[in-house]
């Protein structure tokens, strides 16, 4: 929409944000941050579906949202902001449809293409973070070189069959993605979704938790996963963190001068 989000808050967004509201750490305070902050998800596939719906439901003013496919009958077993109504659209259409729907005060900003080295930074500046919902390792170590020149935070989220993982990379004290991965694995280590298959909810699951970064992110309350790499499994039912230091030889945040 392109009239300005209102403000002070009126009795509609009282009612929509009540249980924020009643949060001690989020305030009507953590609220308006909410609505002031500008948030770019790269991918609308099984992360992103999770963490648009979440983050236009808490409130996020600004959402942008990039993917250059449309919507098709396999998406939607995971894919969950998108519906059979959708398919044949361009996904970034799709997912906008939903957002409206779900809180129409939400500012949305589309990019119907892919998230290229030549675009990434015209695409990514003016927003506060990005958030990962890729399904592969060059995109991701585009969003990692962007958040490092603009001094974003990036918030990784990756899923395989039954398996996800999630973390926080970018921030000033923590490493970067290349940190963890510095050279992309031999391509028949990076198996499509649909050759290896992936159980609908782990993405749900994993989508969800990088949403709650996000929010922890922007009002500033709780302990970031920065410098930590959750790592979920949906078959053991089990989630555990591990540390993730900085690599004072990264090719990519030493570069940056984040030593």
């Amino acid at each position: 929409m392109t009239e300005e989000l209102r403000d002070p808050m009126g009795q509609i967004e009282r009612e929509r944000y009540a249980r924020h509201l009643s949060l001690p750490d989020i305030g009507p305070a953590g609220q308006e941050r909410l609505r002031a902050a500008r948030v770019l998800i790269v991918g609308l596939g099984g992360l992103g579906s999770p963490v648009a719906l979440y983050l236009a439901a808490a409130g996020v003013g600004t959402i942008g949202l990039v993917d250059a496919d449309t919507v098709t009958r396999s998406n939607l077993q995971r894919q969950v902001i998108h519906d059979e109504t959708q398919i044949g659209r361009p996904k970034v259409a799709s997912a906008e449809h939903r957002i409206r729907t779900l809180n129409p005060d939400v500012r949305v900003e589309t990019f119907a293409e892919q998230f290229t080295e030549d675009r990434a930074l015209a695409i990514a500046e003016g927003y506060a973070l990005i958030v990962d919902g890729v399904d592969n390792f060059a995109t991701r170590y585009m969003m990692n070189t962007a958040c490092l020149e603009l001094g974003i935070p990036y918030i990784y989220g990756a899923v395989s069959r039954f398996e996800g993982q999630a973390s926080v990379f970018c921030t000033p004290d923590a490493p970067c993605y290349r940190c963890l991965f510095p050279q992309s694995p031999p391509s028949d280590a990076a198996r499509a979704t649909e050759q290896e298959g992936i159980l609908g909810s782990v993405p749900g699951t994993i989508g969800t938790l990088q949403a709650t970064e996000v929010v922890k992110h922007i009002v500033g309350f709780g302990t970031s996963l920065a410098g930590r790499l959750l790592i979920y499994d949906a078959r053991s039912m089990s989630l555990e963190t591990v540390p993730v230091k900085r690599n004072p030889s990264c090719p990519a945040c030493a570069a940056a001068n984040r030593e």
